[in-house]
């Protein structure tokens, strides 16, 4: 899977449902922020289980967006791969594929930054 393609295209079609619905838009960017900006648990951390519950739930844009938010936050592979982890031990066979198509989303966005 082309990682930049994929969520360049999973951009396109969220902003046009944003348009077709902007109240819903609305509503998922203040709840967005309300768990991400408050609490007790700083950014990094909280992406962290936004990818492990991407992973474990076999979200494939939420893993692009949570990995490209991971390197931003200045996360290490070795970070990210220990989150996948716990998601193959938590998940099995199922998240240890998904583990897998996160890590090799990591890597294919590092190469390019």
């Amino acid at each position: 899977m082309d990682w930049e393609d994929y969520m360049r295209n999973t951009r396109r079609q969220l902003q046009a449902f944003n348009k077709a619905s902007p109240e819903v838009a609305k509503g998922f960017a203040a709840l967005s922020r309300g768990a991400r900006d408050h609490g007790v648990l700083d950014l990094k951390t909280k992406e962290l289980v936004a990818l492990g519950i991407a992973v474990s739930t076999r979200c494939e844009p939420c893993v692009g967006f949570h990995v490209e938010s991971l390197i931003e936050l200045g996360a290490t592979r070795e970070e990210v791969a220990d989150v996948l982890g716990m998601c193959v031990q938590m998940g099995g066979g199922p998240s240890l594929m998904y583990a897998a198509k996160a890590l090799d989303a990591w890597d294919q966005f590092m190469s390019d930054a």
